[in-house]
């Protein structure tokens, strides 16, 4: 080990240097951080908060304080973030791996990925270019698998969404965590075992491999279906995520196909095996909660606000939907009922999967309506070839926590009707479901604006 392996691009370091200067690394950033967050900003910090999606944000508290400190913690990670990229180049490098690779060091749990395959591939003094492709070594496990294309794809595809089909399983159904590795791992392990399969016994083309790793995430997610895992319309948003994720696993495992190497195969095979059940178990432990995320949605409608009023704290049987995501099986309105009047009073919003409880905080009229949340129905009713299924994130995963209509008066006796729904969602990367429960949430409010607009127009 040299202080210079920090900072040189062009060196070459083993397995083992790689591995201490990661442990290493990260004592003296968990320690920083620990310094900068209980003396410096005065906030808590925990080492599990680093699997919190929004880390450092939960731990400074508000956003002024990360807008105030952020630069600072930035400045602190830069080094780090500086080193691991040099120390993945040079240990890519000395086990003749593509320095591309080292882009994944930025990519959550990906990176974890990434760090057990370099610090458990050995050195490999001659280019793969070089070398020609060996048969499988007496004795190795590689030689199970069968040489053909076609029976080493149907191998590779079979036994990787097998796989998969069980990690998932266990990760959704038993921990009941949809995280970062359920999400993230969980693909590019696929893409990548499939691949590995594949170019056991004969080095592959790159074309190869990627198709490998695309039809094992899809045979994957047919599985779901199959053993009741998930309904169809999970999968299929899922599926923008997964593919992609799927086909750089593949690259990566094209990368380090058995057949092109006599040594350190296994050990790469073994890095997927051993990063998702300890991400898995890990984000189990960590307390990671959720942000509060908001959707506001607003329409015109032609009457006063007193006559808007009467339509938002009840409204009559809405129509059939005609809009595609509805019609899917997500969940939507039918109907608003309320027992009493003013604060305190309990509002049901009827959808076709069951009634949100809310019981009215703040009764302005005609201005502002304001409501709780304290009962949620399932967000959908899931497309399976079985009776029903009930997959663990229909319950509490996609949760409202308080609402609001707000009316104001607007010139020529006409009202802007805004209605906000405030939520959380406990699935992860959250930027990406977000894309989907935004636009969910979106297109339910303007199916009762627009009831609601039809009702106050006609008088």
């Amino acid at each position: 080990m040299k202080l210079s392996d920090l900072w040189n691009w062009n060196g070459a370091i083993g397995r083992r240097t790689y591995l201490l200067w990661g442990v290493i690394l990260f004592a003296v950033k968990c320690n920083l951080d620990r310094f900068l967050f209980r003396h410096v900003f005065e906030a808590s910090w925990n080492l599990l908060d680093y699997l919190k999606w929004n880390f450092p944000s939960p731990s400074l508290g508000s956003p002024d304080t990360l807008r105030q400190h952020g630069w600072q913690l930035l400045v602190a990670a830069l080094p780090f973030l500086w080193a691991g990229v040099v120390l993945t180049i040079q240990r890519l490098r000395s086990a003749r791996l593509p320095l591309w690779l080292a882009i994944l060091f930025v990519v959550p749990v990906v990176k974890w990925f990434l760090f057990l395959l370099a610090s458990l591939v050995p050195r490999r003094e001659v280019p793969p270019a070089l070398e020609p492709p060996p048969a499988p070594l007496p004795g190795s496990a590689w030689r199970v698998f069968p040489r053909s294309r076609m029976g080493s794809a149907l191998a590779a595809v079979g036994i990787s969404a097998l796989i998969t089909v069980a990690i998932t399983a266990v990760g959704a159904s038993v921990l009941q965590n949809y995280g970062w590795g359920l999400f993230v791992g969980v693909p590019f392990m696929t893409g990548f075992l499939a691949a590995m399969i594949h170019g056991a016994t004969q080095v592959r083309r790159m074309s190869e491999s990627l198709t490998v790793a695309a039809l094992a995430v899809s045979i994957a997610g047919a599985g779901f279906l199959l053993f009741a895992i998930e309904g169809l319309i999970c999968i299929a948003m899922a599926v923008p995520l997964a593919l992609p994720l799927a086909l750089i696993g593949g690259l990566a495992g094209h990368s380090a196909q058995p057949a092109r190497w006599r040594n350190g195969s296994p050990q790469v095979a073994c890095a997927a095996f051993l990063a998702l059940p300890m991400m898995l178990g890990v984000e189990r432990l960590g307390d990671t909660e959720a942000p509060l995320l908001a959707v506001k949605s607003s329409i015109e409608v032609n009457a006063p606000p007193a006559r808007v009023w009467r339509h938002v704290v009840t409204f009559s049987e809405l129509p059939a939907p005609t809009e595609w995501l509805f019609r899917a099986g997500i969940a939507y309105p039918l109907r608003a009922e309320i027992q009493g009047t003013g604060p305190g009073a309990i509002r049901h919003c009827v959808f076709t999967t069951g009634p949100f409880v809310e019981p009215i905080e703040v009764w302005d009229e005609p201005r502002l309506l304001r409501f709780g949340v304290t009962a949620n129905p399932a967000p959908m009713q899931e497309w399976t070839p079985y009776r029903e299924i009930h997959p663990p994130h229909l319950k509490g995963f996609l949760a409202s926590e308080r609402g609001q209509f707000l009316l104001t008066e607007l010139p020529g006796g006409r009202t802007r009707l805004e209605g906000t729904t405030w939520y959380r969602h406990h699935m992860w990367p959250v930027v990406y479901w977000q894309m989907w429960s935004d636009e969910i949430i979106h297109r339910i409010h303007l199916r009762v604006l627009r009831h609601v607009q039809a009702l106050a127009e006609a008088g």
